[in-house]
């Protein structure tokens, strides 16, 4: 789609924000992005960090630092202007819904699907069907999606459904309470990957290509993937689950395919080493057509907003992932 037939920019909504606090002598001492999560609610610590830096969260009128220990009758003001793009259209798209409540919706998404509109693909997107089926969540970022995956990654999304669940659940997600666990085949032999079970790499943006991410040992942001389980499959082959600690841009696959343990499928990460010894021409075949990276986000784990429950939510390997894995599971071939 080009750019004429991009949504307006017109639809986005300006919400102006005009805040006080005074604090009082119960709250001397606390860290000021903390204090402000506390008093200024419905704003995750994130962003109530971001204004504080850049001078829209002040105390007495002046700019602080988010580690600023308040003071008895320090005034907070918050002034700042909320955007909220209404530029995102309703579709009647289908979507899997695994597990829903009053505040929160798992949504297991299919191969292909783009999570939100971006550049080149503006309608068809997760969001567009989460506009259709809960138009009520318009007004939240993003339909109120809390993380994204791939296009070409299948799997479980967590959705908040109202501005309370969704900033509570990013906050989750921020301090690793939440889990996210994934399978994936890939091209390597067991034995070898039982020795990378933690893979701790910093992710950066590749210098040169600048739509891969690549592991960086300067300047890269903290990467961490735990394998928590290896399941030999033929001869220098494996499914992998996989658990995130971090959830940078392409991680699981950047991470495995740097130590040379490609996932199948991986059109960016993956190329000729891929392809092992060993194989069959049916399966070397196989291999070569998979469409799309075999990954698959199985499992999530996560505190519920509202009532403090832990919820786990799981669901299938799709079935091009289940043809594969038997495909390299055959001790016929």
């Amino acid at each position: 789609m080009n750019d004429s037939n991009r949504p307006s920019d017109k639809h986005t909504e300006m919400n102006q924000i005009e805040l006080t606090h005074q604090t009082t002598d119960k709250q001397i001492g606390h860290r000021l992005d903390k204090l402000a999560s506390q008093v200024f609610e419905g704003f995750s610590r994130v962003q109530l960090q971001d204004w504080i830096n850049e001078g829209k969260l002040t105390i007495n009128g002046k700019a602080q630092k988010p580690k600023y220990r308040v003071k008895i009758d320090d005034v907070l003001q918050l002034s700042a202007t909320l955007e909220q793009h209404g530029a995102d259209l309703p579709e009647d798209i289908d979507i899997e819904v695994v597990y829903e409540d009053d505040d929160v919706l798992v949504i297991n998404k299919p191969v292909g699907m783009v999570v939100h509109p971006g550049a080149g693909n503006w309608t068809g997107t997760l969001v567009n069907g989460l506009l259709f089926h809960y138009p009520e969540q318009k007004h939240l970022p993003r339909a109120g999606l809390v993380h994204r995956i791939d296009k070409d990654t299948s799997g479980l999304l967590i959705v908040g459904k109202n501005k309370t669940a969704q900033l509570e659940l990013m906050e989750q997600l921020k301090d690793k309470s939440v889990y996210r666990h994934y399978k994936c085949v890939v091209a390597g032999d067991a034995e070898d990957l039982q020795r990378h079970r933690l893979i701790n790499q910093p992710i950066g943006r590749h210098k040169t290509q600048r739509t891969k991410m690549t592991v960086m040992q300067t300047g890269g942001k903290d990467a961490v993937t735990h394998l928590l389980e290896i399941t030999p499959l033929k001869q220098n082959y494996s499914l992998v689950s996989v658990g995130l600690e971090t959830g940078r841009t392409h991680q699981i696959r950047v991470h495995l395919s740097s130590l040379g343990y490609p996932l199948i499928g991986d059109a960016v990460y993956g190329g000729r080493q891929q392809l092992r010894a060993g194989l069959t021409d049916e399966q070397r075949e196989a291999i070569k057509a998979f469409p799309r990276q075999a990954l698959h986000a199985y499992e999530l784990g996560f505190v519920h907003p509202t009532t403090g429950e832990d919820i786990n939510v799981t669901t299938d390997i799709p079935e091009d992932m289940v043809s594969l894995i038997n495909m390299l599971n055959d001790a016929t071939q």
